[in-house]
């Protein structure tokens, strides 16, 4: 049976998920199986009393149309899990790797007892309760520092072998054989939100600086190059992402029959900038690309 390319053209909005004065929507990340996307993103509500962080999960059979986005986390402001950086599968299970944002006592920004964690599950739909990832070995959990804005990407040359980043000190990177014990390799300027694909002979890191989305190459997770120009999609004349533009998640579909591209997913806020608008007015868009260099979007 041959397969349909799809029309990008059937998106009609950059927008996937839009915020509001009481609303945000952040941090996408993204799985592809067997025709099917699994959208996970921080979903951000706001009450005269503070703000609840969860993580939500989304689907979409074909880009355009996307169920109501249904949440997979408690709220507790103590926790706050959110930011999922992506899905990865070992055996016959699927792990999602996220983070606490912890801002129990009012704080604007998550606290220092900020960690990472992964959810399991055998579905993609029905979620365990969150686990940690013990990043920097067997030490106190209160040592380990504020770490935030996981992602886990398979080793190139060793199947075996998994690498986590992950925003401490730029961006850090752990590695495991069985995604439990985890050592630590290191760290790299970096920003923040790292997503990693495989490219040719390296990984290919999109990464958050202050605004935009940035690249860095490395074979090897010790040498590090900084390649391309800053992406900023549409953002000069979205009046919804004037203020920020950020949290590129970049799905490699480039070689898939059906998709044939490199989709991007992203959070976005506006008018005013982040700093103001940091718990309402985020929202999810997309954008695509047949190279990574030059990039397309719904008008």
């Amino acid at each position: 049976m041959e397969i349909k390319m799809f029309d990008f053209s059937k998106i009609k909005s950059p927008i996937i998920f839009e915020g509001s004065d009481r609303t945000a929507y952040r941090d996408p990340a993204l799985y592809y199986e067997n025709g099917r996307f699994y959208l996970f993103c921080t979903y951000v509500e706001c009450f005269d009393e503070g703000p609840f962080l969860t993580t939500v999960e989304s689907f979409s059979d074909d880009l355009v149309s996307w169920s109501t986005p249904r949440e997979i986390t408690p709220r507790d402001r103590s926790l706050n899990f959110s930011s999922p950086g992506n899905v990865v599968k070992y055996g016959d299970v699927y792990y999602l790797c996220l983070q606490t944002y912890c801002r129990e006592n009012g704080e604007k920004y998550g606290n220092s007892r900020c960690r990472l964690w992964t959810m399991k599950s055998y579905d993609l739909v029905n979620w365990e309760s969150p686990e940690l990832i013990r990043v920097k070995g067997d030490i106190p959990t209160e040592e380990m520092g504020r770490m935030i804005d996981p992602f886990i990407v398979k080793d190139m040359h060793d199947p075996q072998k998994w690498w986590c980043l992950y925003k401490q000190n730029g961006v850090s990177m752990s590695y495991s054989y069985d995604l439990k014990s985890w050592t630590y390799h290191g760290k790299t300027e970096c920003g923040e939100n790292v997503c990693a694909i495989k490219d040719n002979d390296s990984y290919l890191i999109f990464h958050s600086p202050k605004n935009g989305v940035g690249m860095l190459r490395t074979k090897d997770f010790v040498n590090f190059e900084k390649v391309g120009e800053l992406i900023t999609l549409g953002q000069d004349k979205w009046e919804w992402a004037k203020g920020r533009l950020t949290a590129g998640f970049v799905l490699d579909l480039k070689n898939d029959p059906e998709y044939g591209k490199y989709i991007m997913f992203f959070h976005a806020s506006g008018p005013e900038d982040e700093n103001t608008m940091f718990d309402d007015h985020a929202s999810v868009g997309i954008a695509w690309s047949d190279d990574l260099v030059s990039w397309k979007w719904a008008e």
